[in-house]
């Protein structure tokens, strides 16, 4: 008689899902110095959103893809170009390191009304839609005014993956049109206003983002001008962590 044979059948292996590829985004820090000492533009983003619900964070978005071919009055120096274009993936491009800064201009007019740029300036050609403040109000994109002052990106496994870029204006040098109405119910971003650098703290914050402002307050001690000669941190993700790099 056979020997009795026991099947084993093999449980199919879930294939393994694939890491996102951090998508380009920037952000902007309007600085405005007072005699009590430096304040920092945030707002609060909406408890429905999906990324932050609730956390204060600086203006700033996703770049899209129209942004690098925006002209701008005063273009983007050297020096800032070429420390964006450091380690960018998959493929450097000087169009996409001229998107990031075009980018945190563009969403901090939308989510603030902060127009940052020349005024009387004018574009040489038509911009998309969103940029539509700039047009009605006469202001051009200075691309010179901005410092880099830190590079982040989302660690791996997080269900959505940015490759941010943090800038930073002086208000009184970069400000040509303030809001004109108040941020609407509708927008990402409520209550919007200058907070001083010292009480940060008391917010709710993205980890990033105080990470950031330390960085920042660190920064303004070396080099209270903010100028373009001092490196910026860089923080690559390492698991759910970060190290921390120069560029």
């Amino acid at each position: 008689m056979a020997a009795d044979v026991a099947l084993t059948i093999a449980k199919p292996v879930p294939p393994k899902k694939k890491a996102l590829v951090p998508r380009d985004a920037a952000t902007l820090l309007i600085l405005d110095r007072t005699p009590s000492g430096v304040q920092v533009l945030m707002g609060k983003r909406r408890d429905d959103l999906a990324f932050n619900p609730g956390a204060y964070v600086f203006p700033g978005g996703r770049v899209d893809p129209t942004d690098g071919l925006v002209s701008a009055a005063v273009e983007m120096p050297d020096v800032l170009r070429d420390r964006l274009l450091d380690r960018m993936r998959p493929k450097p491009s000087r169009r996409r390191a001229r998107a990031l800064l075009v980018a945190a201009l563009r969403e901090t007019a939308e989510e603030t009304g902060y127009l940052i740029g020349r005024r009387d300036g004018a574009f040489a050609k038509a911009p998309p839609d969103g940029f539509r403040p700039f047009v009605d109000r006469a202001v051009g994109l200075d691309l010179s005014m901005a410092r880099l002052v830190g590079r982040a990106i989302t660690p791996v496994k997080r269900p959505r993956r940015f490759d941010a870029r943090f800038f930073a204006v002086w208000a009184d040098d970069a400000v040509a049109a303030e809001p004109d109405s108040p941020v609407p119910p509708d927008n990402e971003l409520s209550d919007v206003r200058f907070v001083p650098l010292s009480r940060t703290g008391e917010l709710e914050l993205p980890r990033m983002t105080k990470i950031m402002l330390a960085e920042l307050d660190t920064r303004l001690a070396a080099d209270p001008r903010l100028t373009l000669d001092l490196p910026a941190p860089f923080f690559v993700p390492v698991g759910e962590t970060h190290r921390r790099e120069e560029i």
